[in-house]
């Protein structure tokens, strides 16, 4: 891996006989994919009873392929337990919060959590790792597929246990767990860790502290999960090893990428949804910074289910899509999925041949790709996405939180995904980070939407100020305690000290008639709000009318070299996204953030660095074609043509590229 850029489909050759597969490989070819996924749902294949393994198709198929040149990222097969791991036995399988427990049949039915499951994956992990992990077409590995897709926290006597166990490793004393959560309020108070209930059914909500850690509780333990799967591989293959995430699943994604080589995400978007496409290549991305992300699925045209289907792209968005996520970062494109797949659930998922095997409607956007690909290829490897200057932090460990304390069905997935939008329009280059992001190269850091700021990252945000950042914070941020508790000593606790604000009150300010003013606009404002005491050299933002009048929902305050901003509110509406784009503008040409253009809106500038030379890959997202000016000359390296300064023109899903020295 890291030699060349792959184009690649999941594929089921267990599905399929001999004559099929002999086909599928000679299209393959034909359509340039390099690179397929095999066996993440195939356990009843390879162990078709207990104890009994059997691995040589897979390394057959394997070896096949590869005498065709297209290599093989393996999987575990533990999202789907054979048939004998799940009769008679429903105490190994998933118990949802209402407690109906999960029958055989779709995926992720068992409990990952049970100790029957751990040893069986385990085994079966072993068994294909020795069988496959030395094979010269192995280059690379996917644990199990998509966790916590179709499930959240699990609420089985297993998982129960095993939360106590946690709680006293996180406690040490039911005294301290009681202090933290305030369990005196309504009779919670617990005498002992085995009284201390799961989320599962109650008449009304559940105390905030337990509800967010039994969801901590259950991403810790999908990690481990997903690091002893890895510790097992690597005794057998030093091929590198991944797991296809998504920002929708009840995962912490940093913890899961923390003990695995490389990044890959699934995404679905359709074109009206794009940013939520790019959002996931700027994340994904600093997952693991010194190394190239994985788009391990996204369809050749349209999502489908037995439930459900998604509009089919425009001829042209795939091959936009790929060139995005190739300039962004990518080291892999690839296909859910290669052949229509004749019976299940997902049937009528978009694929590149159907099931009879002919094209489908995508296949010539598949080969758009096969050939966009080779032409990048040679300018991706000798170039590297450029260290932006703008970052926004994401947390799922935030996003823990807002599912607990939702408000009015507030996600922090869709929040981020706006809040990134406004700053993708700008024209501006942007990271997405995890919370444990080093700050290093960044002039502006946002941290919107995350109700619980740990002591480590406050530091870690301070001494970016310190050395002249600018750190935008909030709206609703900071106002809860690591418990998920309300602070006791000021409204937003440690952020308030450092931030140098003094919050007055906070309340929701939806349909409560509050306008705010800001950068010589006036806007609506609404979710829920700090409201600052500041003076006139602190305040930015001002509210003009409700309940708040005459105090401030934006200050500033001076810190070493840099600045404290404080987003109390979020402005609403367009005059809304006006005093937004406003703030972002004001404060990129405060920190003097250079790495933006002028692109028009539904068109992308990525730019790349080589040695001594930048490259931006100028993009049409939407198909309505668009334009940016460039701030010097250029060579167009599609024509080797000598560029002008000054406007140029992008058609419908065109992509140019354009040298400066």
């Amino acid at each position: 891996m890291g030699k060349k850029l792959y184009h690649g489909a999941a594929y089921y050759p267990e599905l399929w006989d001999e004559r099929v597969i002999e086909e599928d490989i000679i299209e393959m070819k034909k359509t340039g994919i390099n690179v397929v996924r095999i066996g993440e749902f195939a356990w009843a294949s390879m162990e078709p009873e207990e104890g009994k393994y059997d691995l040589s198709f897979f390394k057959n198929i394997i070896n096949k392929l590869h005498e065709n040149g297209i290599e093989t990222v393996m999987c575990t097969p533990t999202p789907t337990p054979p048939i004998w791991y799940s009769h008679g036995h429903p105490e190994r399988m998933y118990v949802d919060r209402d407690g109906k427990v999960m029958g055989h049949g779709s995926r992720q039915h068992a409990c990952t959590n049970h100790p029957y499951f751990r040893e069986r994956a385990a085994l079966i992990t072993e068994n294909i790792a020795k069988e496959v992990g030395s094979l010269p077409g192995v280059i690379g590995w996917q644990i199990d597929n998509e966790f916590k897709c179709h499930v959240s926290e699990c609420m089985c006597h297993t998982c129960k246990d095993l939360w106590h166990l946690w709680l006293k490793e996180r406690y040490e004393s039911v005294e301290n767990l009681n202090e933290a959560w305030g369990t005196k309020i309504w009779s919670e108070y617990y005498h002992s860790f085995e009284q201390v209930p799961q989320p599962g059914p109650a008449p009304f909500l559940h105390n905030s502290s337990l509800h967010t850690m039994y969801q901590l509780f259950s991403m810790e333990k999908i990690a481990e999960f997903s690091d002893g799967q890895a510790e097992i591989i690597r005794k057998y293959s030093s091929a590198p090893i991944t797991h296809n995430s998504s920002v929708f699943f009840s995962v912490d994604n940093e913890r899961i990428f923390k003990n695995l080589d490389f990044a890959s995400f699934d995404t679905y978007a359709t074109i009206e949804n794009y940013p939520a496409y790019l959002i996931n290549s700027d994340l994904w991305r600093n997952f693991k910074k010194d190394r190239g992300f994985w788009v391990m699925e996204t369809s050749p045209s349209y999502a489908a289910s037995l439930a459900s289907y998604a509009a089919p792209h425009p001829n042209g968005y795939l091959r936009v899509e790929a060139a995005a996520a190739y300039a962004l970062g990518a080291e892999a494109f690839c296909y859910w999925l290669w052949r229509q797949q004749r019976a299940g659930c997902e049937q009528p998922h978009g694929s590149v041949l159907s099931a009879w095997g002919k094209p489908t409607v995508g296949y010539e956007n598949v080969l758009e790709v096969a050939d966009l690909k080779n032409e990048i290829e040679p300018i991706i490897l000798s170039t590297a996405p450029s260290q932006a200057e703008v970052a926004i932090t994401y947390s799922d460990r935030g996003k823990a939180f807002l599912k607990t304390e939702s408000h009015r069905n507030l996600n922090h997935r869709s929040l981020v995904t706006d809040f990134y939008k406004r700053i993708l329009n700008m024209g501006i280059h942007r990271d997405v980070v995890p919370e444990g992001a080093d700050l290093e190269g960044y002039k502006v850091l946002f941290t919107p939407f995350i109700h619980y700021l740990s002591s480590e990252y406050i530091a870690r945000a301070r001494e970016f100020v310190e050395k002249g950042g600018i750190w935008i914070v909030g709206p609703l941020t900071g106002g809860r305690t690591e418990n998920h508790t309300v602070h006791t000593d000021c409204a937003l606790g440690e952020l308030e000290k450092t931030a140098g604000v003094e919050v007055l009150y906070t309340f929701p300010m939806d349909d409560s008639g509050t306008v705010g003013r800001a950068f010589d606009i006036s806007a609506p404002l609404g979710m829920w709000s700090s409201v600052f005491e500041a003076n006139s050299e602190t305040s930015v933002g001002v509210i003009e009318e409700g309940l708040a009048k005459g105090k401030s929902f934006i200050t500033e305050h001076k810190l070493g070299g840099g600045k404290i901003v404080m987003l109390g509110s979020l402005p609403i509406g367009e005059s809304g996204d006006l005093q937004l784009q406003k703030l972002v503008h004001h404060y990129s040409e405060e920190a003097n953030v250079t790495l933006r253009s002028d692109v028009t809106q539904g068109t992308i500038v990525a730019p790349r660095q080589g040695d001594g030379f930048s490259v931006w890959f100028v993009i049409n997202m939407d198909g309505n074609g668009g334009s940016v000016t460039l701030p010097q000359q250029g060579v167009d390296l599609q024509t080797n043509t000598v560029i002008e300064p000054g406007k140029l023109e992008i058609g419908k899903f065109e992509y140019k590229m354009i040298q400066f020295n």
